[in-house]
């Protein structure tokens, strides 16, 4: 099969520039990618009419232009296992493309930019992420650059017996991360700052790292498979599937992944919402369907489609679950923004969550 089999049809040079931009890049937003279909839409004209052509202005450049050229984008790639995912960014409600593998996990897809010690850290940091960090009681899933570092080295054997995912390969099989020595802290730093660059990881203003637009978009399934395969323990536990606990959850209007947005106030209810889809999503539940049939009264105001809670608004999942709470808030008064303080402040608060969370657990 020859290589023009693989490419759509009216797939010219122009095409070509744009799918090696997204190569090179991994992702990209609107405001990313109107300027470089302006600099291709103005290489074309000159092309055409020479020195007196107009060049194009990345203002003239549209939506309908963008998504033109990502289609084409996607399809000239699709024969590759890979294709091109949009989605809102979380934080900033802004739209995110990005270049994703179709059949491959984090592991193989990191392990030709970091050598194995780094790796193995990467996976532990996921892990801090989606469990450590991740409760009924407090879904930050982020951490920021103490945490990280701490995780620097392989958990100690007194810790063998615990769950700890880093000791698994994919196929659940055990690996001998003991032997790997671990990093320095200025490798951690250097490991963290390059998933950043990398388009894997976002570092917010007070400092949290979380997955990106693109690492959700791309590991879904993933994660999906390994934070929320518990379905035999919660049989043994007696609980509905339906309504267990889950690790990984998804927005009740997109039915995006959700590391950053909006949670049910009763603890156990599992509907989220991203910030930017709760408006549209409560004008269109506005007659308040959530509390008729769950028998609730919804507290006259929005009902939690699912339990008729009323949705307040004010609890969280992501960093704010922890920098919207009175102690982080009067901590950075007194130390000033960001440092030392500020993580040892999250620290405590995370702690006294898990000491919270373990006394549910002993009275129940």
């Amino acid at each position: 099969m020859e290589e023009d089999d693989f490419i759509p049809n009216q797939f010219d040079d122009g095409n070509r520039a744009f799918l090696q931009a997204f190569l090179a890049r991994g992702s990209m937003t609107l405001k990313e990618a109107r300027p470089i279909l302006a600099s291709i839409f103005s290489a074309q004209e000159k092309l055409e009419k020479g020195e007196d052509a107009e060049p194009t202005a990345a203002g003239d450049v549209t939506v309908e232009d963008v998504e033109s050229y990502v289609s084409a984008a996607s399809a000239a790639a699709s024969p590759f296992d890979m294709e091109i995912r949009s989605a809102r960014h979380q934080a900033t409600g802004e739209r995110v493309w990005a270049l994703v593998n179709t059949t491959s996990d984090p592991q193989t897809q990191l392990a030709t930019l970091y050598s194995a010690e780094e790796m193995v850290f990467v996976r532990r940091v996921l892990d801090a992420m989606f469990d450590k960090f991740n409760t009924p009681r407090m879904e930050m899933m982020c951490l920021d650059g103490m945490q990280a570092n701490k995780l620097r080295s392989a958990p100690r054997e007194s810790n063998a017996g615990e769950n700890n995912n880093d000791d698994e390969d994919e196929d659940g099989q055990p690996q001998q991360t003991q032997s790997l020595k671990g990093l320095k802290s200025s490798e951690v730093e250097h490991v963290m700052r390059t998933m950043v660059e990398s388009g894997w990881f976002d570092r917010s203003r007070d400092g949290f790292y979380s997955l990106s637009a693109r690492a959700l978009m791309e590991l879904r399934g993933w994660l999906v498979d390994m934070y929320n395969g518990n379905d035999e323990e919660d049989e043994d536990d007696g609980e509905d599937s339906d309504n267990a606990w889950q690790r990984v959850k998804f927005c009740e209007a997109c039915r995006d992944v959700v590391t950053y947005g909006q949670r049910c106030a009763e603890r156990d209810c599992l509907v989220r919402l991203h910030d930017a889809c709760a408006e549209a999503f409560w004008r269109g539940n506005s007659n308040n369907a959530g509390a008729n049939r769950n028998g609730g009264s919804g507290g006259g105001g929005r009902p939690c489609p699912r339990c008729a809670k009323e949705w307040t608004g004010r609890h969280f999942v992501g960093e704010r679950a922890v920098t919207q709470t009175e102690a982080y808030q009067r901590g950075k008064r007194r130390s000033g923004r960001g440092g030392g303080r500020n993580s040892s402040i999250v620290e405590q608060i995370v702690e006294e969550a898990e000491e919270e969370e373990d006394g549910d657990g002993d009275t129940e």
